[in-house]
């Protein structure tokens, strides 16, 4: 095989977190993500967004944490064993996300990626990149730059802000 085909080959394959939620598969792109942890209580925010779950200090940076499930309008499910929080970096801001299950890392090429337009008719698909296939599963891909409206970009800034204004008062104190 020649150097250009070796090149384009690999220019069409990109590398996907894969993740669970409410039993289906969704994927974002590896660069989006900065580290997968276990799931740990979060401080709850008052007046915040429904999908907020609170913020969470994270090795001495407050950072927000959205609950997938309700950011979808899923159903809610308690947190088990295999819940997980990715912490995703979301339009230039640290975030994490609460998913069932983290299952695997996966390369997918190009040609395996349908394109979103036609495949969620009726639904808000802002979001979506599209559905890999692989195999005989679809995964849905999530586009994070646009998983969250710049609304509720904004609200979570501030709540961040409160929260790290919160936790230093509190450090003043002890």
């Amino acid at each position: 095989m020649s150097t250009e085909k070796i090149e384009k080959k690999v220019a069409t394959e990109e590398q996907l977190v894969v993740f669970r939620l409410a039993e289906e598969h969704y994927g974002v792109d590896i660069n989006g993500v900065r580290e997968i942890i276990t799931w740990q209580p979060v401080t709850r925010m008052p007046k915040a967004p429904r999908f907020m779950e609170g913020v969470l200090n994270l090795r001495g940076s407050v950072i927000p944490v959205i609950d997938l499930r309700k950011r979808f309008e899923f159903p809610e499910m308690a947190h088990g064993s295999e819940t997980r929080i990715m912490v995703v970096e979301i339009d230039g801001q640290v975030v994490g996300m609460v998913v069932d299950a983290v299952t695997e890392v996966l390369r997918v090429t190009g040609e395996s990626i349908e394109p979103p337009e036609g495949l969620a008719v009726g639904v808000d698909a802002s979001f979506l990149r599209g559905v890999a296939k692989v195999g005989e599963r679809l995964i849905v891909l999530l586009d994070l730059d646009e998983l969250l409206e710049a609304r509720e970009r904004t609200a979570l800034r501030k709540h961040v802000e409160r929260g790290s204004k919160a936790g230093a008062a509190a450090g003043a104190v002890a």
